[in-house]
């Protein structure tokens, strides 16, 4: 069962495809693990695959980086043994930053190369050019290597060249045991200014391998996982499969969501590795270190806890699994420590560096844009609530729903929608927890309520509260214990609810009650829309711990709702429960969780230490794989596919996320933490996001049972 999969579109599917069935058919593992080396460089040549990155004067495809990231990934999955990794890193690099009218058609006819991520030799300035003195190591395919591009430098200077000859090379023993590393000996070796690579330089060698090896890494690590989660499916203890068990599904979701966000991250990188506008090169060393710090070493401790999920079948020799966890800790080692790409993160951001996740919709929707940004400058001359009614009335509250009361816009129309609007300086309205009721009194409502309800609250006219949490059932709504009894023309609601935001201020309220006590606790439950002016409700704040009154808790003793504000048929809350608690968790994942990191970059003034440079660097590289994460789960939707697991995988990640940023802006404060307000505020409020939506716990269960398909207990 393959779940992961790293291209945003059918195209690179297809094509990731294609290579893993090249690697399949033509080197595959057993091979390596019988000793020796599949006979298939010719057969990669031939397909194209080593010169599918290189530009087409001088013999490659002219693809790009992405294109190239996306048969790494697909390499990475297969194990495809031998030099291709440092093959093509060195004529991608040859290619963006070398002026080789020579190797790149030799690479692009089948020549393999190898390139040494460090300047470790020693350079002397002779006459005409350098003399070349020292070794380094260790060079990830060098013993196989036609070329090989090696690094030098005299104190002060970089000196990049080829060396084809001169240069001895000796066999070290690998981690990687599908690929081979060398120390690279020269003595003397003179290499004239003819031959040196100019446009080379430690900073552009570790940066795009750190996209490569990241692209690979992830495929390693999807590998490992779905090797695991087939196993755990059918793999019995005491009975019954070790996948129903909770804490080997709550591991399991754990995993597969670092796995999302490092495939995101490594995306991203090999993104910005094609773009080129004029800081394109700012762009991609951001994007590259995220990678660096995200996707390697989290392959390798997924590989290892994917390990630990087999059991001890998994630590033989005989399993295959050992192979990519060596690759993956291969390719960690070879890029540098994520803790040096960290620091080198935190400072660029605290000196205001941004990563950006602009998309190109190209002129498709120049006429869809252009009457958006019309509507919106008539707009900015309303004053409230005239400005709310006219954007409501013209689809722009919630565009993405149908006609009449959105634009029933697709993904680059919201995309326009909410570019124009940042343009123009206005905040798109929200319905707040309308966000949650409205799309479920479409979906399953009658004409006449979506007639009575829809417009009027995308206006502003009614303002909502949700009524399902109970002291008795939090996560498992299904518990509740509020009944609704029959009564003329209607029913009477007794019960209580709690953590119920807006409740004070409510029109309306969508509440779940048990119409059947006698049905199975999933059954029997109707959805009903409450009156909150109603005799018999009692709205009481809860005070939490950080002082403010956020929620509140309602008593309804005997209140009349009517037949006609009942939604959907009697007994099928549950499912309509669904379709709202859906739309809570996109909005959580979405929303204030990612934007704490610039509240943290914006308290952090002048100097910082190693320490705390490495640990914004982190929080920095999480925040935006996160973002590459929701702008890959966009595309995709571009493209006409699945948007696939985003919502309840940014629920999980992002809540933690935000939890490690809240939780270093209070340490910062020191002895000032003990006094309240501010960053302890934020710190005291972190169980709204910790709990709303769904705990943690509860959202690994979601990932692990509808995502993962694992058995139930």
């Amino acid at each position: 069962m393959q779940i992961q999969q790293f291209g945003s579109t059918a195209e690179h599917l297809s094509f990731a495809e294609t290579v893993a069935a090249f690697a399949r058919r033509h080197a595959p593992l057993s091979a390596v693990r019988g000793g020796r080396t599949p006979r298939f460089w010719d057969a990669l040549v031939e397909q194209g695959l080593a010169a599918l990155h290189l530009p087409e004067e001088y013999g490659g495809a002219g693809g790009g980086i992405l294109d190239l990231a996306v048969a790494l990934e697909a390499a990475g999955r297969a194990l495809l043994p031998g030099p291709y990794l440092p093959t093509v890193l060195t004529g991608a690099l040859l290619a963006r930053h070398g002026d080789e009218a020579e190797l790149l058609p030799r690479l692009a006819a089948g020549e393999s190369a190898a390139i040494a991520f460090a300047p470790d030799l020693r350079a002397h300035r002779t006459d005409g050019g350098w003399r070349i003195n020292g070794s380094v190591e260790p060079v990830l395919g060098a013993g196989e290597a036609a070329i090989l591009v090696l690094g030098a430098t005299d104190g002060t200077s970089e000196v990049w060249f080829a060396a084809e000859h001169g240069a001895v090379v000796e066999p070290l023993p690998a981690v990687d045991l599908a690929r081979g590393v060398a120390r690279v000996r020269v003595d003397g070796l003179v290499v004239p200014d003819s031959r040196v690579l100019s446009g080379l330089g430690l900073e552009r060698v570790r940066t795009l391998a750190a996209v490569l090896a990241s692209a690979e890494a992830v495929g390693a690590a999807a590998w490992c996982f779905e090797t695991a989660l087939e196993y755990i499916k059918i793999r019995e203890q005491f009975g019954r499969p070790v996948g129903s068990f909770q804490a080997v599904q709550h591991k399991a979701a754990t995993l597969f969501t670092r796995l999302q966000v490092a495939t995101a991250a490594a995306w991203d990188a090999a993104r910005a590795a094609d773009e080129t506008h004029p800081d394109a090169e700012q762009q991609l060393r951001l994007a590259a270190a995220t990678a660096a710090i995200g996707c390697p070493p989290a392959a390798r401790e997924i590989a290892l806890e994917c390990l630990t999920l087999l059991g001890g079948i998994g630590y033989t020799w005989d399993h295959d699994l050992h192979f990519y966890w060596r690759r993956a800790l291969s390719l960690a080692q070879l890029i540098g420590p994520p803790q040096e790409w960290a620091r080198r993160l935190g400072h660029a951001a605290l000196a205001g560096e941004v990563r950006r996740f602009d998309i190109d919709l190209g002129q498709g929707v120049a006429g869809f844009r252009a009457g958006v940004a019309a509507d919106l400058t008539a707009a900015a001359d309303l004053a409230e609530p005239e400005r709310r009614r006219f954007l409501a009335d013209r689809g722009y509250v919630a565009p993405h729903y149908p006609e009449p009361y959105g634009m029933g816009a697709d993904p680059a129309e919201q995309l326009v929608v909410r570019e124009e609007f940042a343009r123009a300086g206005l905040t798109q309205p929200s319905t707040v927890i309308g966000e949650f009721a409205l799309p479920t009194i479409i979906a399953h409502g009658t004409d006449e309520q979506r007639d009575r309800f829809v417009a009027a609250t995308l206006r502003g006219d009614i303002v909502w509260c949700q009524l399902f949490s109970e002291p008795g059932a939090g996560s498992d709504l299904a518990s509740l214990a509020t009944r609704a009894e029959r009564v003329p023309d209607g029913w009477r609601i007794s019960g209580q609810k709690v953590w119920n935001s807006k409740a004070e201020e409510a029109h309306f309220g969508i509440c779940l009650a048990r119409t059947d006590p006698a049905a199975p606790k999933h059954e029997g439950i109707t959805y009903f829309i409450v009156d909150m002016g109603e005799q018999g409700i009692e709205v009481r704040p809860i005070k939490q711990a950080n002082g403010k009154s956020e929620f509140n808790e309602v008593f309804l003793d005997g209140v009349f709702v009517p037949d006609a504000n009942v939604l959907g048929a009697e007994g099928q809350g549950w499912t309509l429960a669904r379709t709202t608690l859906t739309h809570e968790r996109v909005m959580i994942a979405s929303g204030p969780a990612m934007t704490g990191l610039t509240t943290l970059l914006e308290e952090v003034r002048g100097p910082v230490d190693a320490t705390t440079a490495e640990r914004i660097g982190v929080l920095t590289a999480e925040s935006w794989a996160l973002q590459a994460l929701l702008l890959r789960s966009t595309l995709r939707q571009l493209s006409g596919l699945e948007p696939g697991a985003a919502s309840s995988v940014l629920k999980l990640a992002a809540t933690e996320h935000q939890r490690a940023v809240t939780t270093i802006r209070l340490e910062r404060l020191g002895t000032g933490g003990a006094v309240d307000g501010g960053a302890v505020t934020s710190y005291l409020s972190l169980p709204a996001m910790l709990i709303g939506g769904g705990t943690r716990e509860i959202q690994l269960n979601v990932v692990a049972e509808r995502i993962l398909r694992l058995p139930r207990a």
